[in-house]
């Protein structure tokens, strides 16, 4: 370990290492990332003494940690786009705008009284705290299963409410700052800050925005280029005036999010490497950075301040944002317990607290620990009980009986349609625009994009859905879509379309173990096949069973005409065919196939038929 703590180079890869297994590790056990990461800051910094992040990285260690900070902060603002908090409903508005000012209302004195500290130290405290964050609710979403008005309203809450609690950071950080010097010029220096923020991040974004949506540059370099340009105006901006930076980039992700004809999905996707790289890492190196007699100086002030935030804050910030929702107390309650600190909160401390010391500002060294201290208790405490409050208060989703549809197509939207007609949720996913036409012209629920990309994870609604149908011809993606949500929802949720008679050369056939799972509907039904039939003229038909009418009569009337689809039992549930499960159909059962045309043919009594006409 001695050789290792002596060496720059071994720390760089051994944090690194480290945060790669934690990710994997949150990932295995479905728990939010920042949980390990911050354990492993903690022993590797204060417990061990291996990692001492200032005496690595010297005068670097403040640089990295702004740039890291501005990279967070304009992807949290690249998500928020304005017309998803008003089409998310009343509730996320609220809890974005009078939630986040009545959290910072309260953490502001509790932080003062309790704690001791200055009132423009307190004032930062309590905007910090405001943020909750996706990358720590989605994790305990997936593990409680609420409702699903409380996940939509709690995730929408984590991915807007980011950059508006770190805009409200920044800005009381400059007024901080601007108050340092004489009282004559602190309103002209924040003005100014404010000014160079807003006038030059929407300058930079508009000027971004333009170039990519007049693709002047090429694709391969979008996300590159937006990255480079992104830190050279956060530079800039520090050039111009000092600390201007974070709000320009914030500025400028916010407008480029809702920037008309601009699509800024494929740019996020650089956040999934940096997540996993930079960000774990400056996770790491912040934790390991709190001593723990900073923790204990704290005293059981700090427990106060904390059981204020949890008990006092947060329930009050929810109840004054229902006001006008049709929330029930139950939900109400829900909402009022989950509401962990995540990365935003973590990164944005360290960053002021190194400022702040640098000023002299008293007590500054009680920021980082009292908001690491909130983060790890709201992460711990309300992951172990979310689940068991969720029950005790009714409020769980139904067990998952929707389907994902990963490739559009005709098939699968006349599939969706006929699913949704039973009142059974439905969501079609594809990476190709077109493939989703007809299904958004139906009013069909649609993800478009990868939907086991770092986005989806964030804002593709899963609660309802049990089961993954892959109807897509991207052969070398299925199987990456089969083996994601195989873990995400549990072994033998995820079917495949076969490929037809395997491949006679070995080096292009599919391994045993995924050509297992390649078993939906029949043999025969490939993809092609699918489509085909569906060209022709095929419908989607229910048919019900009786006493007088058996499978075995629907057989030798349909024969070789039906692909058979799924089935409904008397109880409603669903039953996708499969090539290895028979199903023993019976009197009320009924019976769902695609139904290849005949000339001259009608419906059947007793059935129903959807087509895409």
């Amino acid at each position: 370990m001695e050789q290792i703590a002596s060496n720059p180079m071994a720390l760089l890869v051994m944090v690194g290492i480290v945060s790669i297994a934690c990710q994997y590790l949150a990932f295995r056990l479905k728990l939010p990332a920042i949980l390990p990461l911050l354990v492993a800051g903690l022993v590797l910094g204060p417990m061990t003494g291996v990692l001492d992040p200032d005496a690595l990285f010297g005068d670097l260690l403040f640089p990295l940690v702004s740039l890291a900070v501005a990279i967070i902060l304009f992807e949290g603002a690249l998500t928020l786009k304005l017309s998803d908090i008003a089409g998310h409903g009343v509730m996320v508005r609220n809890l974005c705008t009078l939630g986040a000012l009545v959290t910072w209302l309260i953490a502001t004195p509790a932080a003062y009284y309790l704690l001791g500290m200055p009132l423009q130290l307190a004032a930062l405290f309590g905007a910090i705290v405001t943020v909750t964050g996706p990358t720590v609710i989605v994790p305990m979403l997936r593990s409680v299963r609420p409702n699903t008005r409380i996940s939509n309203i709690l995730r929408w809450e984590g991915i807007v409410i980011d950059p508006i609690g770190a805009l409200l950071a920044v800005l009381v950080y400059e007024y901080i700052v601007a108050s340092q010097s004489a009282f004559e010029h602190a309103l002209i220096i924040l003005l100014k800050v404010v000014a160079i923020g807003f006038g030059l991040g929407s300058l930079m974004g508009y000027f971004l925005g333009t170039l990519l949506r007049k693709n002047w540059v090429p694709h391969y370099l979008r996300s590159t280029a937006v990255l480079t340009l992104m830190l050279g105006a956060y530079a800039a901006s520090d050039l111009l005036s000092h600390e201007s930076g974070l709000l320009t980039v914030t500025v400028m992700g916010i407008w480029m999010a809702n920037m008309k004809n601009l699509d800024v999905d494929d740019i996020l996707e650089f956040k999934e490497t940096l997540s996993v790289l930079l960000i774990s890492a400056l996770f790491i190196l912040l934790a390991a950075r709190v001593e723990f007699h900073a923790l204990a100086q704290l005293g059981w002030g700090a427990l106060l301040v904390l059981a204020v935030i949890m008990f006092v804050a947060r329930p009050l910030s929810v109840f004054l944002s229902s006001l006008g929702t049709d929330l029930n107390w139950r939900e109400l309650a829900m909402l009022s317990w989950i509401a962990p600190r995540g990365i935003v909160a973590a990164a944005v401390s360290a960053l002021f607290a190194i400022k702040l010391d640098a000023l002299g500002l008293a007590k500054s060294e009680l920021l980082v620990p009292m908001v690491f201290l909130v983060i790890i208790a709201t992460v711990v405490i309300q992951s172990l009980t979310s689940k068991p409050v969720a029950k005790l208060l009714s409020v769980c989703a139904p067990c998952p009986n929707g389907y994902l549809l990963f490739g559009g197509g005709k098939f699968a939207c006349l599939l969706a349609k006929d699913l949704m007609a039973k009142d059974i949720p439905v969501i079609v996913a594809d990476t190709n625009w077109d493939a989703l036409r007809e299904a958004r012209m139906d009013n069909i629920p649609t993800y478009y994009g990868n939907p086991i990309s770092e986005h989806a994870s964030l804002t593709l609604d899963l609660s309802a859905v049990g089961t993954v149908l892959v109807l897509s011809p991207y052969k070398q993606l299925n199987p990456l879509v089969t083996y994601h949500f195989e873990h995400v929802l549990g072994k033998g949720s995820v079917l495949g379309l076969s490929h037809g008679a395997q491949e006679e050369r070995a080096s292009h056939r599919v391994s045993e173990e995924y050509a297992k799972k390649l078993v939906l509907f029949s043999e025969e039904a490939t993809y092609r096949r699918l489509s085909s039939l569906v060209a022709q003229g095929a419908t989607i038909r229910t048919t019900g069973l009786t006493e007088s009418f058996t499978i075995e009569d629907y057989k030798q009337k349909y024969g070789n005409r039906a692909t058979w689809l799924y089935a409904v039992d008397p109880e409603g549930e669903t039953h996708i065919c499969t090539v290895s499960d028979e199903l023993e159909l019976e009197a009320d059962w009924q019976v769902v196939s695609l139904i290849a045309p005949e000339a001259g043919g009608e419906t059947p009594a007793g059935e129903s038929k959807s087509s895409s006409d």
